[in-house]
């Protein structure tokens, strides 16, 4: 009996390393209906991807500790799962000032939590 991918919530990884953002994004990617990983860092989100083959959508932040920021970590995940939808967060930076990869969107912080779900379900429902 062939099995009925379609009730498998897709999988989200949330890039976020303050505790209280990543929290409020889990909870985001909750409400919409997928299930979330947390990395705590791009080296992480890298291993995860390397894991698994579930990932639909990464939403990271620009900012973050180790050596690659989310912007470098976009710009990899596009060369080696160009499948996988990406968002982009800051609070500090502005999307006219990234070099963001093609089909990746950029979203302000504060996060609209009606927004992130709206961006989420339509890049993944719709891919």
């Amino acid at each position: 009996m062939a099995l009925d991918h379609s009730c498998i919530p897709a999988v989200v990884l949330i890039v976020e390393d303050d505790l209280r953002l990543r929290m409020r994004a889990v909870d985001m990617v909750g409400d919409a209906g997928y299930t979330s990983l947390e990395p705590l860092d791009a080296a992480e989100a890298v291993a995860i991807l390397e894991s698994r083959s579930d990932v639909a959508l990464i939403c990271t932040d620009i900012q973050m500790p180790g050596q690659m920021d989310g912007v470098g970590l976009a710009h990899a995940v596009h060369a080696r799962w160009p499948a996988i939808k990406i968002i982009v967060v800051s609070g500090q930076l502005k999307q006219q000032n990234l070099d963001l990869p093609p089909h990746s969107r950029f979203l302000g912080k504060p996060l609209d939590a009606g927004e992130v779900i709206a961006e989420m379900r339509d890049m993944i429902d719709n891919a």
